[in-house]
């Protein structure tokens, strides 16, 4: 029997890839997530990629929320959170911990459970604890899931500023001088502990720099000009984190720059230089996401010197072993060295970020940006690698 007449079956188009874009979390960097998370969902190419967002609510609840952009940003200085976006109070989202099925699940009290389709790659937008720390990388590696930016040792290592610094130094970078108090130093004998910051301080000198050893967005610090200050910056810190890190002052200018991970390896974006705050004591929160205060574009630096901190920036990148994207953040000091402070594995991605504003002016605009990370990530396996 000949088909010739027979009506033909249109080709399916192929499917195009998922990203689940996940974001808020258990960290007191939930809001600027969830601003995160709202550029990065305008930015994607809907034409290329189906995209599911979720949320993780403050309590650790992974929700169902709306892809509503323009309802994930700063109003009147104040942050958006995932309680005001989820869908359901009650609902959770429910990942896979089997390499071999990538499909999501929502549970509903009372309701039977709902497939949301097969996850292809996750966008991880969270930020500290729980979430860029490692944490969250180490269940998708379980689940068999590519996800965007490093895997479990660099962003454990990138969290926490004490280990961090200890790999820079073992791989020559240079690092300026600290001190760390760890929670049972603390709970021990807080007359030594204390002692031991003084002691840091007499080396050293004054002011001092008191910080949450793995927090971000400058959350938790304090610049401390004398000993009355003392007691009350660390209990400052340990709101965040129950180990501190206390950081001498370095004197001189603050330059940032970009890495992200091209097919051919990882690249430098042209720095940045964060100028002195008038109204801030430093590049604190209020001035990074509230008073946006302004960063220059590239950083007024020396061609030797760009070379040079840019070179610093990919090495930064390597020797914690990173993936995906770090901004690395220097201190250009007065005798002319660049000395590393701490590279972050999952920087903010706001309309005015460091980060983005870096590789614009590289040559690499906001939405390509978000592109080459999901490839990036298409183009690696889980597991060992």
């Amino acid at each position: 029997m000949s088909t010739e007449n027979l009506p033909q079956s249109p080709e399916q188009a192929p499917r195009k890839p998922r990203v689940a874009v996940v974001f808020g979390g258990r960290s007191s960097e939930h809001g600027i997530s969830v601003v995160t998370a709202g550029a990065v969902l305008s930015a994607i190419d809907r034409t290329k990629y189906d995209v599911l967002p979720i949320g993780i609510t403050q309590d650790g609840r992974w929700a169902l929320t709306a892809d509503e952009p323009e309802r994930m940003a700063i109003v009147d200085r104040k942050q958006p959170s995932v309680e005001q976006l989820a869908e359901s109070g009650e609902g959770g989202v429910v990942l896979p911990v089997d390499p071999a099925n990538r499909e999501v699940v929502y549970n509903e009290p009372g309701s039977v459970p709902k497939a949301l389709g097969e996850v292809d790659v996750v966008f991880p937008m969270l930020h500290g604890p729980y979430g860029e720390d490692g944490t969250l990388q180490g269940l998708l590696e379980l689940s068999g899931v590519p996800y965007v930016g490093s895997g479990v040792l660099a962003s454990a290592v990138g969290q926490d500023k004490d280990y961090m610094k200890r790999v820079f130094t073992s791989f020559g970078l240079k690092v300026g001088p600290y001190v760390v108090i760890r929670p049972r130093e603390w709970q021990q004998d807080q007359s030594a502990a204390r002692k031991k910051i003084v002691d840091f301080a007499g080396e050293h000198g004054w002011p001092l720099f008191v910080k949450p050893a793995r927090a971000g967005s400058s959350f938790g610090i304090t610049k401390v000009d004398d000993l009355a200050g003392l007691d009350e910056a660390i209990e400052e810190a340990q709101r965040h984190d129950p180990k501190i890190i206390v950081e001498a002052l370095l004197r001189g200018r603050e330059i940032e720059c970009g890495v992200l991970e091209f097919e051919d390896g990882p690249r430098a974006s042209v720095p940045a230089e964060i100028p002195p705050v008038q109204s801030h004591a430093f590049y604190d929160f209020e001035a990074k996401y509230i008073d946006a205060a302004d960063g220059i574009v590239p950083a007024p630096l020396s061609e030797e010197q760009t070379a040079e901190v840019r070179r610093l920036a990919v090495e930064a990148f390597e020797a914690a072993s990173c993936e995906g994207l770090v901004r690395a953040d220097f201190f250009l000091t007065e005798d002319g060295e660049f000395v590393i402070n701490e590279i972050n594995t999952m920087p903010g991605f706001t309309p005015i970020s460091m980060y983005p504003r870096m590789w614009r002016e590289t040559g690499v605009g906001y939405a390509e940006l978000v592109d080459r990370l999901i490839q990036a990530a298409l183009r690696r396996s889980t597991g060992l690698r």
